[in-house]
């Protein structure tokens, strides 16, 4: 499906895990199939179990006693059709899966607890969320071109460039893309080129090289952008276990992993 990635998580480790979901350009939902999976702690708050997270304008911590789930990636263009809400609506919370899918939820769990491979889980998924699917609900479609170029270009394009390309003012751009996105169009800039940033860093690429090809003012420029969205400095930020698995969950050739 146009918009949607899965991926199979899952620990059997010797003790609980803590780490750092890392913000990331999509809305993430998780499906727990082995009971309570994980805590997710965010603004005071703990959530547990299958949720939906919004674009997060910085990281949360996530602590694992044992997990087994799917994760999805939806971008934030076919968020409403699938999950009922606009991006805008889960923008930096996390919101429990039955609130959004009520009975739906309990009766995916269930049945992805007793499908025996991925394939078999992933195809449950598929045929939750094509039934669920609401082509009725869409957004914009210069909302769409905007965030698809802003995604295209890495996060490097001007405003006022999109603006012009749509037909809209910058003002309306602004208003109805965070509306309907969550984050102003600057602000969606800044996470897709740091998403796309502290992925090269963590594949070992020289920081002055990541700054000059990222486009950034300068290495201190890009060391700013990571610390805003870490709350840590790029060394601590590229060891963090949830970026190491990136390329294996969500390989960059393939639409599904």
């Amino acid at each position: 499906m146009p918009g949607v990635d899965m991926a199979g998580f899952s620990y059997r480790g010797d003790g609980p895990l803590a780490m750092r979901a890392i913000p990331h350009p999509a809305v993430a939902v998780a499906v727990e199939s082995g009971g309570r999976a994980f805590d997710v702690h965010a603004a005071g708050r703990r959530w547990s179990g299958s949720m939906a997270v919004g674009l997060l304008p910085g990281a949360v911590d996530v602590h694992v006693q044992s997990a087994e789930c799917v994760q999805i990636r939806l971008s934030p263009l076919v968020v409403p059709a699938v999950l009922g809400v606009p991006s805008a609506e889960l923008t930096g919370t996390v919101v429990a899966l039955d609130d959004l899918w009520g009975r739906d939820a309990e009766r995916i769990r269930e049945r992805l607890h007793h499908a025996r491979t991925w394939p078999e889980r992933f195809a449950l998924i598929h045929t939750t969320l094509s039934r669920r699917l609401r082509a009725d609900r869409v957004i914009d479609p210069e909302v769409a071109f905007a965030w698809r170029r802003i995604v295209a270009t890495r996060g490097r394009v001007r405003v006022g460039d999109l603006a012009a390309r749509t037909g809209w003012s910058r003002q309306r751009l602004w208003s109805r893309f965070a509306a309907q996105i969550g984050p102003t169009p600057k602000g969606a800039a800044m996470l897709v080129r740091f998403d796309h940033a502290i992925h090269r860093l963590a594949g070992g690429h020289a920081p002055a090289r990541v700054a000059a090809d990222g486009g950034y003012a300068d290495q201190s420029h890009l060391h700013r952008d990571v610390r805003a969205f870490t709350a840590a400095p790029p060394t601590a930020s590229v060891d963090e276990p949830w970026l190491a698995v990136d390329d294996t969950a969500w390989p960059a050739h393939s639409g599904a992993a």
